[in-house]
């Protein structure tokens, strides 16, 4: 699916129209022609590629099923220390989001707020972002995303019509098409934001053990794009700390 990456007015050849570094990694990379930037008029610049649109409530599972065939199993339930995993475990991986504050005592952790809308207008078959990184339209399976805010430090879960009313009247600007979409709800969330994700492994003691504990968190808005590079490097970490695991005394 296109997706078109729409920046602001610039000086011709300036550093805004240049070859991001990132251009080589997606397929058919290109600037958008004249043609195509008079959709949208306060726009005099633009990039266009092909990429793929994860959808979550589909992904998830999906991971989830290739898990549980895996081997893995899942138990439900709530933690509230890192030490109580440490008991019959060799490893801990710690993947907890937000959560990793309390857990893992971690005070750069911090909600990055985001409200966007769901909306029926099937017409949309190409992504729209704008350079201001707020402002974007994501054509999905059901319905088109609409958003967003990102309100570092806003712990709010409750949804906020001023936000409501700046999201349309971004996006209706952008693709004037959407006038005649149907408002469908809105979504909040709060992403883990962190200065940078936290990748290494620490070592908690108790009871005489020493056990590693891979951290693996503070994404922010990026979870699902770095999800696999990040899940590669921290399966690593495991396997270091399985190979160099001291000897436990059984006596």
């Amino acid at each position: 699916m296109g997706i078109f990456l729409i920046k602001v007015a610039g000086i011709p050849g300036g550093p805004s129209e240049r070859k991001p570094f990132w251009a080589d990694d997606v397929l058919g990379f290109r600037l958008m022609t004249e043609a195509e930037l008079r959709r949208f008029p306060q726009h005099k610049f633009g990039q266009a590629l092909t990429t793929v649109k994860c959808e979550c409530p589909f992904y998830l599972p999906w991971l989830e099923k290739r898990f549980k065939r895996a081997g893995g199993i899942l138990k439900h339930g709530h933690v509230a220390d890192l030490l109580e995993l440490c008991h019959g475990y060799d490893v801990v991986v710690n993947c907890s989001g937000l959560a990793a504050r309390a857990l893992a005592g971690d005070s750069e952790v911090q909600a990055v707020r985001g409200q966007i809308l769901r909306v029926h207008a099937p017409w949309l078959k190409h992504f729209i972002r704008d350079s201001d990184g707020h402002t974007y339209i994501y054509p999905g399976r059901d319905s088109v995303t609409i958003g967003g805010t990102r309100q570092e430090g806003d712990w709010r879960l409750a949804v906020d019509p001023r936000d409501t009313e700046g999201i349309l009247e971004r996006c209706h600007q952008l693709e004037p098409s959407l006038h005649g979409s149907v408002h469908l709800g809105e979504v909040v969330g709060l992403r883990p934001g962190r200065a940078c994700p936290r990748l290494e492994r620490a070592l908690l003691e108790t009871q005489g053990r020493r056990v590693p504990v891979v951290h693996n968190y503070g994404h922010g808005g990026w979870g699902v794009s770095f999800s696999w590079g990040t899940a590669l490097e921290a399966l690593q970490l495991v396997r270091d700390s399985l190979t160099n695991l001291p000897l436990q005394a059984r006596l």
